[in-house]
């Protein structure tokens, strides 16, 4: 289910920008500009070669930066659960989603379905995921336009989520939280993590998304530098493939959760009947900065209404899957009271031996925060993949900065950036 949001009214926008480059004629008086790397919007990595007419942009050539950090080559020399490691670091605003989308991919490719307790779990961290990245970028797209409060009100409650993250893992920034066919290891205590989640989503949650919209949604700074900034149609959205906010701000209804439901996204997730979670995709028309913000405000709603959901009714039973093989770490009383367990821990992992890995090629992918997040893997029948593929939604939102800024002047290049929520670890792979 979709629902369309407001459309700004009752504000006049007289912005040049589409067709710059047809209307106007190259007199030789322009000159070039390096956005970047270090300008502190380009978060020291990106690059952007402006070509200026004045301070109108009238040519943008956007350069994927320089952090080369060659994490696909590193999936075909480390196991399906030691990779986790690496995709956790592609999206440092959101590490645990992308945990998350890697082992959904694994287990597709192996033909493993997770316990319900997992996909609860898992469900749960996901839309965490998503809250941790949306308050970080419209706290930072308030921050790039001068509201410092703003980022204040959104960064200070990504410490709860950094907490969640630290109880379940034991590490805060890169939980490396899943593992094929389960997870990392259960919850130390239910109850505690009950109590985190609820406080997080029901005090601190709602209070930061209130500060945040009566901070800048009717601002008139905020609004003379998003409204009618950075457009792009909803033909040209789909053209560029892009997804998740970007796509839904230009009124692209797509979301894989649900169109390729997956976890408690999808009718009778626990073998039993059990209804999908219930959730409305929220889609602007406007397809601007301003409307980019608006959804991610919403969404992060939608997410904390799926958390409520499911909060209350973690099911029981074990949080890994025993009965598809040994793909899982056997229980501590096996390793210990029994050859058999022994064996099979010694073997996953000590000698790489224990995976019964097919010799085929499959694509998982999730609807994370900034869009679909999905992995191509191919495997060869060994314990490590053959071939890793990202599909990174910043890489594919990225490729349209040159389309959304010419035209525009120069200092609205920040604006539209911020927008993007361009992270560098999945542009130089």
């Amino acid at each position: 289910m979709t629902y369309t949001l407001r459309p700004t009214e009752g504000y006049d926008v007289d912005i040049e920008t589409t067709d710059y480059l047809q209307d106007h004629v190259d007199t030789g008086d322009r000159w070039t500009l390096n956005f970047g790397p270090q300008h502190p919007a380009t978060h020291t990595t990106l690059r952007l070669v402006i070509e200026l007419d004045g301070e109108r942009v009238a040519r943008c050539t956007p350069h994927i930066g320089y952090l080369h950090s060659g994490f696909e080559k590193l999936g075909e020399h480390l196991d399906y659960n030691q990779y986790v490691t690496i995709v956790s670091r592609m999206n440092y605003l959101s590490p645990v989603s992308n945990d998350i989308c890697w082992h959904h991919a694994v287990e597709k490719l192996f033909g493993i379905d997770v316990t319900p307790r997992c996909k609860v779990l898992r469900t749960i961290m996901a839309e965490l995921g998503r809250i941790q990245d949306h308050l970080l970028c419209c706290g930072a797209a308030a921050l790039d336009l001068g509201a410092f409060t703003g980022f204040l009100y959104g960064f200070n409650p990504r410490e709860r989520i950094y907490d969640i993250c630290d109880f379940i893992s034991g590490q805060r920034f890169h939980p490396d939280w899943t593992r094929v066919g389960g997870a990392q290891q259960d919850l130390p205590d239910e109850d505690d993590f009950k109590r985190l989640v609820k406080y997080f989503v029901n005090e601190d949650l709602p209070r930061a998304i209130e500060d945040l919209e009566k901070l800048v949604l009717r601002n008139r700074i905020f609004l003379d530098r998003t409204v009618g900034i950075g457009q792009i149609s909803k033909e040209d959205a789909i053209s560029w493939s892009l997804s998740g906010p970007l796509a839904r701000a230009s009124g692209v209804e797509r979301d894989l959760r649900k169109d390729e439901p997956y976890l408690c996204y999808a009718d009778n997730w626990d073998g039993q009947g059990a209804s999908a979670v219930e959730f409305k995709v929220p889609v602007h028309t406007d397809g601007d900065v301003y409307a980019r913000f608006q959804v991610r405000i919403e969404e992060m709603r939608q997410a904390r209404g799926i958390i409520n959901q499911l909060i209350d009714d973690i099911p029981g039973g074990p949080i890994d899957t025993f009965a598809d093989g040994k793909f899982v770490k056997p229980k501590k009383e096996e390793v210990y009271g029994s050859i058999e367990g022994l064996i099979q821990h010694f073997e996953l992992i000590m000698t790489n031996r224990g995976w019964d890995a097919p010799i085929a090629e499959g694509y998982g992918a999730n609807e994370t925060a900034n869009g679909e997040l999905g992995y191509y893997v191919v495997a060869d029948g060994g314990p490590r993949p053959w071939r890793v593929k990202t599909r990174p939604p910043s890489f594919i939102n990225y490729s349209t900065m040159a389309k959304m800024i010419e035209g525009h002047m120069l200092a609205d290049i920040v604006a539209v950036l911020g927008s993007i929520n361009v992270v560098a670890a999945e542009l130089d792979r």
